[in-house]
């Protein structure tokens, strides 16, 4: 049986109502869709999220859009699973998160005044622990990638004034950090090294690092992919040149390599 195609629209909520239309059918007509549920979706969804931050960090639009809709596919999909156990469905979804934005926002509906961006912030968490919250860090998810917990939570206790004022301090705070972990490895006060102190040492070097990006306005997350990005295609044209040479990787000494390699710095 060949289901009608629902044909483009020009307005978001006729596309949006598209969506829904398209991921019904498939819910009911296609063996993949029927076979998925809420944990079945999660790791595709995490793949998903990072194929759009990829997109994002490349600045490619077109990628971004494509991305978006991928995203958008799946948080209909959640929903439609949801409805089905009558937990909740999409309507629910949105009307909840407009009820919460408003209530988050009394400085846009209400009569709170706000000077700048760090008092949205303030109110923003004194208004998520008045809702039941037990904890300003509540809401940092678990499973969140270590450098971005990291930088979620210093974020989230800035927002009730648990923050340093002055950069120069959060480096100091750095240098300090950076001294306690090489003292770890000095070995004229130590016999051997305690490999788990020197890690806990180099977890607090790591912390006030990304502190200090935070407070010049520096993404951590992005600043490292966007370094592992540059040094992939610098290695990426090691290999290339190496094997236009005729040789292999392992057969070259490192000051061959750094030919090559100071080679792509330039391109």
């Amino acid at each position: 049986m060949a289901y009608p195609i629902p044909p483009s629209v020009p307005t978001p909520s006729a596309a949006f109502e598209r969506l829904l239309t398209v991921l019904n059918t498939l819910r009911e007509a296609c063996p993949w869709d029927r076979k998925q549920t809420m944990e079945s979706l999660r790791l595709l969804t995490i793949e998903e999220m990072y194929e759009l931050g990829d997109a994002i960090l490349e600045a490619d639009l077109p990628e971004i859009q494509k991305e978006l809709g991928d995203v958008m596919m799946h948080l209909v999909f959640y929903a439609r699973i949801a409805e089905e156990q009558q937990a909740f469905d999409i309507t629910d979804v949105l009307n909840g998160v407009c009820d919460k934005l408003i209530a988050r926002h009394p400085h846009i509906y209400s009569d709170v005044q706000v000077e700048n961006e760090q008092d949205v912030k303030q109110n923003w968490e004194k208004l998520k622990l008045k809702e039941g919250n037990t904890s300003v860090l509540a809401g940092v998810p678990k499973g969140l990638p270590a450098l971005v917990k990291a930088y979620r939570i210093q974020d989230k206790v800035r927002g009730v004034g648990f923050d340093w004022k002055d950069p120069a301090d959060v480096w100091k705070k750095v240098e300090e950090e950076i001294s306690e972990f090489k003292a770890e490895f000095d070995l004229s006060t130590h016999t051997t090294i305690d490999t788990d102190r020197a890690e806990a040492e180099f977890g607090d070097v790591l912390f006030s690092l990304i502190n200090y990006a935070r407070h010049l306005g520096i993404n951590p997350e992005n600043a490292l992919e966007r370094t592992n990005k540059k040094f992939i295609k610098r290695f990426n044209h090691v290999e290339q040149r190496t094997q236009e040479s005729g040789r292999q990787l392992q057969d070259m000494t490192l000051e061959e390599m750094d030919i090559y390699w100071n080679e792509a710095k330039k391109i």
